[in-house]
């Protein structure tokens, strides 16, 4: 999509240019996207020359990376309302400035000669006044207008100890700032950074499996992935041979190793400890749980919320106030000291930057316990929502169907012998269903059966050939529509399961309805503690959404103490509901999983995807979990309330302690070098505030 040209290379750093890159790129977000490339351990973006320079971890492949770079649309990087000077620093923080201030405070006193004297502090303090005279024409009256005229005075006054320490000061606070901003950002950027460049796949040589090493990227859908202890998974896909311990603490938060084995669902990201294991690649390249980290990760250092937007306005609205307070102050005391004190001291420092940091911090913190959030607007969404909305399936239950009972409608087959029948045939696919027959089947003491190529339906089900005969396994439209089974003789069985909410499996044999194996979708054992756990975190109600029959959907409802139950659901139904709800004022969340729920997760206030949801899903949800435990969302629902307590405490903090502040300063009270010291100290404390790790339970 873009054209780059080499402009320099070392075995481990290259550096490219582009004309698509200008002054208008976020060079934030460029950053992180060309970090995500495999084998790039750093970058580093320079607009301004139009060039980006890549460090290598010792492992890339040039062609491979440069194929991945012509993929890129550089334009697209563009930031209409870029500053002069980004905050969200990529790169180390310059000590410049802060060298230079702390040079010209130490060598002023040396000097007994004026003219010296105002030379070195000018040339010390040159930068900050050139950036106030910037932002006055530029933005108007801001903070750091604010800084320049303070230190102007006192250049003016011939206080120069006052202008180089007022100096030195206002540059360590923005050092120490942008160290803490860039450490917030660097916690949410840490949980998208590449780890896997090279996997091996199983191919068929000559008739033969041989393993072949091959970068990541160029893995297929429907390659077998071989993984090894010490290795991390490169695919979204489920085991099909060997058992592994997998640590999964990088994706779902979870410290303890758990057991992998043929079957089992596995993400990309995790670690296998103990053992190997073969997969077959599902999801692959941006498709994978990894690329989707690295999307939310874009989305959450970009957005705004409108807590910080409002911050960041009153902070603008109250430079005039101290502006004015000074002029009221010069007017009352004719002292110029008092003026320049009142011009250290403005509340628009920590506003501005306390909110953001408060927000990226949990974001991140929600990461590394395998919840990922697509930005501050969620987090503030969230604390204020009041109505929790499940969808049933995969949400309240597990998702996951049982085997509970057999049913044999011939007397010369027993129940363990269709059981068999139908694992064996259904034993080579992935399906819910038939992972849940295999597993009933392996429970009794699994006998396979011969059979023929298996030959599988989509959406209907399966057929093949034992014994000379014809069996066919799925739903009963598959059998009786398709295949002429005839079903009235067991119609009362039939209907009474089906009224009990149970998903019924129908398996035929030589053209008759053998038997049926009923399965059902337990609740998870959680549920309740977390329904009841999420009204005491401010939801007033909670409501089910399901497509299951009313009685069935009534007795879970009551079992879970949940206020309202809709049964016999369509999709698009359960979008209406969200709507209805938010039209009454609520603050709606929607938590589901399916392909059908994609409507009313976009619906509502905050859309909540559970681990096992469709890709549709996850990619419309505001939430996504990557670990398969309903206590996520009292986990993430605690940590919202906490973040924007916290940010409320911050705010009200920043104004109180800084027009203490100012009062002292107009008073004359404080000298321009305390009212320095304390405006930063209060700066700096609530910025490492904003950093500190909030409890999630």
């Amino acid at each position: 999509m873009s054209r780059i040209f080499l402009k320099h290379q070392s075995p481990l750093r290259r550096r490219y240019g582009s004309f698509d890159i200008n002054s208008k790129c976020d060079t934030d977000a460029l950053t992180i996207r060309l970090e995500s490339l495999n084998g790039v351990k750093r970058a580093k973006v320079n607009d301004k020359a139009r060039t980006f320079t890549l460090y290598s971890d010792g492992s890339w492949d040039v062609k491979s990376l440069e194929k991945e770079l012509s993929k890129i649309d550089f334009g697209s990087f563009a930031n209409s309302n870029k500053t002069s000077k980004n905050r969200l620093n990529t790169n180390e923080p310059d000590m410049s400035g802060l060298l230079r201030s702390i040079a010209a405070l130490a060598l002023t006193p040396v000097s007994s000669n004026n003219g010296v004297k105002f030379t070195i502090s000018a040339v010390g303090c040159a930068p900050l006044l050139v950036r106030g005279i910037d932002d006055l024409i530029k933005n108007g009256l801001t903070s750091r207008v604010l800084e320049a005229m303070a230190v102007s005075v006192s250049l003016a006054r011939k206080d120069y100890t006052a202008a180089n320490s007022t100096n030195a000061l206002l540059e360590l606070g923005e050092y120490i700032e942008e160290t803490t901003a860039q450490k917030s950002d660097d916690l949410v950027k840490e949980l998208g950074k590449p780890n896997v460049d090279k996997v091996w796949v199983e191919e068929m040589v000559e008739s033969q499996k041989v393993l072949k090493q091959i970068s990541s990227h160029l893995v297929k859908v429907g390659d077998i992935v071989v993984i090894g202890a010490g290795e991390t998974v490169a695919v979204d896909g489920h085991v099909i041979a060997g058992e592994a311990m997998v640590n999964q603490a990088s994706m779902t938060g979870e410290s303890e190793p758990i057991k992998k084995e043929r079957g089992d669902r596995i993400m990309s990201g995790v670690i296998v400890k103990e053992g190997q294991i073969k997969i077959w690649a599902e999801q692959v390249g941006d498709n994978t749980a990894t690329a989707r980290i690295k999307h939310y990760i874009l989305s959450s250092l970009e957005e705004k919320s409108a807590i910080g937007l409002k911050a960041s306005k009153l902070a603008d609205k109250l430079v005039p106030v101290t502006l004015g307070l000074s002029a009221l102050s010069y007017l009352v005391t004719q002292n110029m000291q008092n003026v320049a004190s009142v011009l250290q001291a403005d509340y628009s420092c920590a506003l501005r930057l306390a909110t953001p940091v408060a927000f990226k911090s949990a974001i991140a913190q929600a990461g590394k316990n395998g919840i990922l959030v697509k930005g501050a607007k969620v987090l503030e969404a969230l604390s204020s929502a009041d109505t929790f909305v499940f969808d049933k399936t995969g949400t309240l239950t597990y998702g996951e169907l049982e085997v509970i009972s057999v049913t044999s409608f011939d007397k010369n087959w027993t129940k363990e012998e269709i059981l068999n029948l139908t694992a064996s045939t259904e034993e080579h696919y992935f399906h819910p269903v038939a992972e849940a027959v295999v597993k009933a089947a392996k429970k009794l003491g699994f006998i396979h059966m011969h059979h023929e190529e298996v030959e599988f339906i989509v959406a209907h089900g399966v057929k093949t050939v034992v014994s000379n005969k014809d069996v066919t396994i799925g739903s009963r439209h598959f059998l009786e529509d398709d295949e002429r089974i005839n079903f009235k003789e067991y119609e009362n069985e039939i209907n009474k399961s089906l009224e009990e909410g149970k998903t019924i499996l129908y398996v035929g044999y030589d053209g008759k309805l053998l038997g049926m194996i009923e399965m059902f979708d337990k609740v998870r054992q959680n549920a309740k503690d977390v329904i009841e756990r999420l009204k005491t975190l401010g939801a007033k109600k909670i409501v089910m959404l399901t497509g299951d029959v009313s009685s069935r959907a009534k007795a879970i409802g009551e079992e879970l103490g949940i206020d309202e139950v809709y049964a016999n659901m369509l999709p698009r139904s359960k979008a209406k509901i969200i709507n209805e709800l938010k039209s009454k004022g609520s603050k709606v969340v929607f938590v589901g999983d399916g392909i059908n729920d994609a409507p009313a997760l976009m619906s509502a206030d905050v859309g909540i995807s559970m681990f096992k949801g469709a890709d549709i899903t996850k990619a419309t949800a505001d939430i996504s979990l990557m670990k398969d435990d309903i206590e996520a969302l009292t986990q993430i629902k605690t940590l919202a309330n906490k973040a924007i307590e916290r940010i409320h405490k911050n705010f009200n903090t920043t104004v109180g302690v800084n027009s203490a502040i100012l009062l002292g300063a107009s008073t004359g009270v404080f000298t321009p070098i305390i009212t320095a010291v304390l405006h930063n100290s209060t700066t700096i404390s609530l910025l490492l505030n904003s950093m500190k790790k909030l409890k999630m339970s």
